[in-house]
């Protein structure tokens, strides 16, 4: 039995409509030779630093950096995500073939690779690489399916900004934390909310100091209609004078 693993309920719906694969069973879809079964979002994660080692769970400045030697995943703690990936395991123990049916990108690849690997298949694996879930896209892709091997790259770049995640977040997150948060307050770091943070930070102050200033705009009149200059603002009417003395074509 053929087996592929969507990234959504909705896509493994689009998919199992267009092979053939109607019948709908707990947790998959079933026909014309495929399962189509599904995740939902992330089901796998980074372990934890007390998962690598025991007295890392203890928030202490004396055990960072915490660098494993080597990244392992295992499954997220949820209910939902146990009761479907029981189901994936179950399809895949008896598979002949996976297809990985992730979203085209990074995050897909990585998603659904980390699933495979954590049910311990080790059999054939190839990808459906596809943008768009109409009847033609669907059937285009199925008769160009790719072996897994051609996107390790991009595995390994999810796997890599997922690894760059947590040795920032982790560490940084407990150095500053006992460095310079206050009782119970975590200060949390992480590379993609730590500079937005930053971003809003600064406007705020921005915002907060904000001094008016009188400024100018040069502006004309053609044929009873207003043309901005593209330069925007002036302070200096000198620089208004300067650039209304320019050529049309310097000025426009």
């Amino acid at each position: 039995m053929k087996v592929c693993i969507a990234e959504k309920p909705s896509v493994a719906r689009e998919i199992a409509q267009v092979i053939g694969a109607g019948a709908r069973k707990e947790g998959y879809f079933e026909g014309n030779g495929y399962q189509v079964t599904w995740t939902f979002g992330h089901f796998c994660t980074l372990n934890s630093p007390e998962d690598y080692q025991p007295h890392w769970k203890r928030w202490d400045l004396n055990t960072l950096p915490m660098l494993p030697e080597r990244f392992e995943t295992k499954l997220m703690n949820d209910s939902g995500v146990k009761k479907q990936f029981k189901v994936i395991r179950s399809l895949l123990d008896k598979a002949s073939l996976v297809i990985n049916c992730g979203d085209a990108g990074q995050e897909g690849e990585l998603i659904q690779r980390w699933v495979i690997k954590e049910a311990k298949y080790q059999g054939e694996v190839q990808r459906l690489w596809i943008s768009s879930l109409t009847t033609e896209a669907i059937k285009a892709g199925f008769e160009k399916l790719r072996p897994a091997q051609q996107f390790d790259n991009l595995f390994y770049a999810g796997s890599s900004r997922a690894i760059g995640d947590w040795l920032l977040g982790m560490n940084a997150t407990r150095l500053y934390t006992l460095k310079y948060g206050g009782y119970k307050q975590v200060l949390s770091i992480g590379r993609v909310q730590t500079p937005t943070l930053a971003m809003l930070v600064n406007r705020h102050y921005e915002i907060e100091n904000f001094v008016p200033k009188t400024y100018w705009e040069l502006q004309t009149i053609y044929r009873e209609t207003k043309f901005n200059n593209t330069t925007g603002k002036f302070f200096s009417k000198e620089r208004v004078k300067s650039s209304s003395t320019k050529s049309p074509e310097k000025t426009w």
